[in-house]
């Protein structure tokens, strides 16, 4: 992927189209003015060897917007999160069908390479997952692979200061990034995620291992860093999608009666503030009321 593929100029987005939901393409409804898109999915089925995870999903990722992933458990929202940083291509016999597209390459492409892609797509895990190293190294170590020039004091310190960790840390730089709690933990791997310049952030429920106060910190630094990075977040929290989000996929499973297998499907995607007050289809609404799930 070279530098001048993916600063061409971004895809316009058409005026909004009804939809039915048997036809399977599902479009969010934008706002007056959209954001450009960064994502733009379609067809997309994604298989572990003969198992289909994901069956005809299509949606487009907006710019500096937080984009939310809901449903049960199982219904393919971390597989389609993978699908963005090609982290699926780590799993033996995984294979994805149709096309993501990434400022209109092809992410899948032949000529692609998933390293390449990893730098400018970063990934915050559901447990923090700090290196046994120093709190500087953790953060420096990216940038140093990566072999980003400049002053590795300034991109450590900028680094942890768009984390909201800086006034926390900045005395105690070169002691253990393991002594730090749990939630300095997470924000401590989303500054690490951060320091190598990517522009979009994956989050896979970054606050499940959280408890509600180091929450809300995360919850409110994904506010303040989408004015920067574009942010997916996979989570089970309907409240957290509700607060923090300004679109919400909804992905439910249907079960094959005759094997017992679950295959995800996308059910509806829009801005956050219909999916929950006005959702197109039942399914939604009994997910986000509680009916079922």
């Amino acid at each position: 992927m070279t530098p001048d593929q993916t600063t061409a100029a971004q895809p316009t987005v058409d005026a909004p189209v009804t939809v039915t939901p048997a036809e399977r393409v599902i479009e969010p409804t934008p706002s007056a003015e959209p954001a450009p898109v960064v994502f733009d999915v379609r067809d997309l089925n994604v298989y572990y060897g003969a198992f289909r995870a994901i069956r005809d999903a299509n949606l487009q990722i907006h710019r500096n917007e937080v984009t939310a992933f809901i449903g049960p458990s199982g219904c393919g929202k971390s597989t389609m999160l993978r699908c963005f940083d090609r982290m699926n291509d780590l799993i033996e016999g995984a294979r994805v069908e149709g096309s993501i597209r990434y400022h209109g390459v092809d992410l899948y492409g032949d000529k692609i390479d998933p390293v390449e892609v990893r730098k400018r797509i970063g990934m915050v895990f559901q447990k923090p997952n700090p290196f046994p190293k120093s709190i500087y190294d953790n953060i420096a170590f990216g940038p140093r692979l990566a072999g980003i020039k400049g002053d590795m004091h300034e991109i450590v310190e900028r680094a942890l200061r768009q984390a909201a960790l800086w006034d926390e840390v900045k005395d105690r730089l070169k002691k253990s990034a393991i002594g730090l709690s749990g939630g300095q933990q997470q924000r401590l791997c989303i500054a690490r995620a951060i320091a190598v310049a990517p522009e979009v952030i994956l989050m896979d429920e970054p606050c499940s291992a959280l408890d509600p106060i180091a929450t809300a910190r995360v919850e409110d630094l994904m506010q303040e860093l989408k004015s920067r990075y574009t942010i997916v977040i996979v989570t089970h929290n309907m409240q957290q999608a509700a607060r923090v989000s300004d679109r919400t996929a909804f992905f439910t499973t249907e079960v094959n009666e005759t094997s017992d297998t679950r295959t995800g499907v996308l059910v509806e995607y829009d801005v956050t503030d219909k999916m929950f007050s006005n959702p197109t289809d039942e399914r939604t609404e009994n997910y986000v009321t509680g009916r079922f799930g």
